[in-house]
């Protein structure tokens, strides 16, 4: 399957009902912190940036909450308006949600007067990966575009087993990942 737009309406097809099947008390106990050769690639004092996870994606605020507690800045994606560039701003507290508001897409993100930051190190969310570092989004090409333009000491995505996919359509504009964490894996670095 080849098709971009086929491939991804699948693997969020796939995602979904393999997240179903993962029963409530299992799943809480996922991604609640980033595993120790991760953690160990992260400087003291790095921007984290994370992202309010959707229905499905991996629940990457839990690393947000982790990080904060050890000292670091959490930064989550803003849009100012619908096809504006994607710029990062501060999650105060990643413990309050109350402190997001809703972004031009239907996620979550910081109010406009929160202060802009540039990630050192970034988690970012994806439909499909490869085993080399691949990654294929959701198609608007936010994180394609920031990685390119602003690319961090590391930039890592965080996912399901199941959205392991060696056959993607990867583009020269696709921005290969360092390292994939999955429950049960870690990818790279590459």
């Amino acid at each position: 399957m080849t098709d971009k737009k086929q491939m991804r309406a699948e693997l969020k097809r796939r995602r979904a009902a393999h997240v179903a099947a993962i029963p409530e008390g299992q799943r809480a106990l996922l991604f609640r912190r980033p595993p120790a050769p991760v953690e160990a690639l992260v400087p003291e004092g790095a921007v984290i940036s994370i992202y309010h996870e959707m229905a499905s994606e991996v629940p990457a605020s839990n690393y947000g909450r982790w990080f904060f507690e050890r000292g670091h800045r959490v930064a989550i994606p803003w849009f100012a308006e619908r096809g504006a560039p994607m710029q990062f701003r501060e999650w105060a507290n990643p413990f309050i949600d109350d402190l997001l508001v809703p972004d031009p897409y239907g996620a979550m993100q910081p109010p406009a007067d929160a202060e802009l930051l540039v990630p050192d190190i970034m988690f970012c969310p994806l439909l499909g990966f490869t085993s080399t570092g691949g990654r294929i989004g959701y198609g608007a090409g936010f994180y394609d575009r920031w990685l390119a333009e602003n690319p961090p000491q590391l930039a890592i995505g965080l996912a399901w087993d199941c959205q392991l996919e060696e056959g993607l359509p990867i583009e020269p504009h696709d921005v290969p990942l360092h390292a994939v964490v999955t429950p049960t894996r870690i990818y790279g670095p590459f």
